[in-house]
């Protein structure tokens, strides 16, 4: 079994079966899993803000980092290890309010509708998400299976 870590502003995939994919610290951020249960091909996408608009120097060197930039690399990385989009299962996490009682930047939130949107523009179906609140996250997919968990105040369940 091999842990493959994604960080904040990154992403990664795998077709390992061995393999089980590991975001931590979803608080704002959205962590966004795909699983292929054909190829076995899956993948995770830990971002932090929604538009990349608001640093294109950053987009450049970073994409994982915004929604729009991060989602599409995702995927095309994920088709690249033989992956097909009508097969994947989608899975999201995060957008919570952290750090932001007043609602004042809505950064969670604005995530949340981002990736929406992206997924309304491309005919992709969300299987299961668990989004918002004030809560921090860890999500963890296994490859062989596709089970994805989920980690928060000290209870890990399925999602």
């Amino acid at each position: 079994m091999s842990n493959i870590v994604v960080d904040i502003a990154d992403y990664a995939v795998s077709a390992d079966p061995n393999a089980t994919i590991i975001t931590y610290s979803l608080g704002s951020c959205i962590g966004l899993a795909i699983w292929d249960p054909v190829a076995h091909v899956g993948g995770m996408l830990h971002y932090m803000l929604p538009d990349s608009q608001l640093s294109p120097e950053k987009a450049r060197s970073s994409p994982a980092m915004f929604c729009d930039t991060g989602v599409p690399r995702l995927f095309r990385a994920a088709y690249e290890l033989g992956a097909v989009k009508s097969r994947l299962v989608v899975k999201v996490a995060g957008g919570s309010q952290l750090l932001d009682d007043n609602g004042t930047f809505n950064i969670g939130k604005r995530n949340y509708l981002a990736l929406r949107k992206i997924f309304w523009k491309n005919g992709v179906m969300i299987n299961a998400e668990d989004v918002g609140g004030n809560l921090s996250r860890t999500l963890k997919l296994q490859l062989a299976t596709g089970v994805l968990t989920l980690k928060s105040r000290n209870q890990e369940v399925p999602l």
